[in-house]
């Protein structure tokens, strides 16, 4: 009698054909947190992913539904909510790899991309045929906070997996010079998410650090295994979300940026406050890798020669963040 995995399937009151619904069973899953404010760019994307193969989850971090229900494609999706959280934090709550079990594939994505030239389908064809287990479309160079060159679109490529400047040589397989993709709009195989849900920490809500592990979860080698799409890209806007308890995850109009600003410009910066609250996580996240490594002196780190470099990217992006 026991039944180890779930799913999120929605059923009827009434008699169901069980053939016909086993048939219907979507087999990816598109999550994100949203705010009412990007409506239209979250109506967007979700048009660009076909219902008949695809679940739509919503994390309502504005605690804001019923103003999404006259999209035609609300009522068939799931809708979460919990007020000022992150997608991470979502995530980890309501995404158990049990849960989520029946799904080939997971974005787990910002709400803040332009999806003029990404549609899901082709985009996981080449996924498939590139042997990826992990990936990101790749970003339009017209993007707002291109923040690694390894994500930037490539016109003349499909997809890859590594970028060659005069530090990321051949030979060097360090992150981000390959196995790397943004927390930004990741997407998983149903077997990486076990092991990346696994990585995320309850309490660093931002996933800042992750991308630098993510290829730990690649189920074979990073430089192999983790890659950037470059025919499906995507255009990242660059919303501003400002934190606080107030404000906390709300995309403002510079109308309303302007009033916010002026009645706690005096206090603190919310934008701010939230890039150092990510840059603290990221080093959190990093020292606890580095005290389960301690704490587990039979595993051999694959990347361990490595390592150095890549802390040194982290504190260098931290401190960055943090001024």
């Amino acid at each position: 009698m026991v039944v180890a995995t779930t799913d999120l399937e929605m059923r009827s009151l009434y008699e169901e054909d069980e053939k016909k619904l086993q048939k219907a069973k979507k087999k990816n899953l598109l999550a994100m947190a949203v705010g009412i404010k990007q409506k239209q760019v979250v109506d967007d994307i979700v048009q660009k992913f076909p219902l008949n193969s695809f679940t739509i989850m919503l994390f309502h971090y504005d605690g804001i539904v019923d103003q999404w229900q006259d999209l035609a494609w609300s009522n068939q999706s799931l809708h979460i909510v919990a007020l000022h959280q992150t997608k991470w934090w979502y995530a980890k709550r309501f995404m158990h790899p049990d849960i989520v079990d029946q799904y080939n594939y997971i974005f787990l994505w910002d709400e803040d991309l332009g999806v003029e030239h990404f549609h899901a389908d082709r985009y996981l064809k080449i996924m498939e045929a590139e042997g990826l287990e992990i990936s990101q479309p790749a970003l339009d160079p017209a993007s707002v906070d291109i923040h690694h060159r390894i994500t930037r679109r490539h016109p003349r490529l499909i997809a890859h997996k590594a970028i060659y400047t005069k530090t990321c040589t051949p030979k060097n397989k360090a992150v981000p010079c390959t196995g790397y993709v943004e927390v930004m709009a990741p997407v998983f195989s149903k077997a990486a998410w076990k092991c990346v849900w696994h990585m995320i920490q309850n309490d660093l809500i931002h996933g800042w650090g992750m991308d630098f592990k993510i290829g730990y979860c690649a189920q074979g080698l990073r430089s192999e295994k983790v890659g950037v799409i470059d025919a499906e890209y995507i255009l990242h806007k660059g919303i501003p979300s400002l934190g606080g308890p107030h404000v906390n995850k709300t995309i403002l109009t510079q109308e309303d940026s302007n009033s916010v600003n002026h009645k706690i410009g005096s206090l603190h910066d919310p934008r701010q406050e939230v890039r150092k609250k990510s840059s603290q996580e990221m080093l959190a996240f990093q020292n606890r890798w580095e005290q389960a490594v301690r704490d587990d002196p039979t595993w051999m780190d694959p990347y361990a020669k490595y390592a150095k470099d890549e802390m040194d990217h982290i504190n260098n992006r931290a401190v960055g963040a943090m001024h």
